[in-house]
């Protein structure tokens, strides 16, 4: 069950990383100019980057408090765990707003 819901993850994950890049892409942007910041497109990466480097630490500290490892609480990495689901919950409500706006948009009458 745990690797279901693991994989689903990296499925939501994936596709996220797909709209960045899709939005990144030159053919959609409407300045030419490059931004120094990146703009939207930039942002959204270096958060699913920081989501998805949360969600490889705390399987890290499961896999290591399960194998005894010294140093490793079980209640540092159930902290950990639960930072890392709010974390994904946020990025997938973030997406859900997302598609949301552009089928919105997509609707509009040209």
């Amino acid at each position: 069950m745990a690797i279901s819901h693991l994989s689903s993850i990296e499925n939501v994950l994936a596709q996220m990383r797909a709209v960045a890049q899709a939005a990144s892409s030159p053919s959609l942007r409407v300045d030419e100019a490059p931004s120094s910041q990146g703009g939207f497109a930039a942002e959204l990466q270096r958060s699913l980057q920081r989501v998805s480097a949360t969600q490889n630490a705390a399987t890290n500290q499961a896999k290591a408090f399960e194998l005894g490892a010294p140093g490793v609480a079980l209640n540092d990495v159930m902290i950990d765990m639960q930072k890392a689901n709010i974390a994904f919950q946020a990025t997938v409500q973030v997406r859900n707003r997302l598609v949301a706006a552009y089928q919105e948009i997509a609707s509009m009458p040209v």
